[in-house]
């Protein structure tokens, strides 16, 4: 079993928009999405969910792009 980890990175656009075409032609294909964070390739399954999230308080907002899976439901 893998250790829990709670890991936020930021990009640069360049590379956050290089990140995204990756991600949707993936998406789009049908195929598993592979991305390494903070030196762990996590390897992101067809049977993800992809939502968007929106959040506010006070004067701060956010929209986070989410994938969720469970690796226990549907191993590839």
């Amino acid at each position: 079993m893998k250790q829990d980890r709670d890991i936020e990175k930021e990009y640069s656009p360049s590379e956050s928009a290089a990140k995204l075409r990756r991600l949707a032609d993936a998406i789009e294909k049908g195929e598993r999405f592979e991305i390494q964070i903070d030196g762990e390739r996590i390897y992101v399954p067809v049977h993800a969910v992809f939502n968007i999230e929106h959040e506010r308080e006070g004067e701060e907002e956010e929209i986070e792009f989410q994938l969720k899976w469970n690796n226990a439901k549907n191993p590839e």
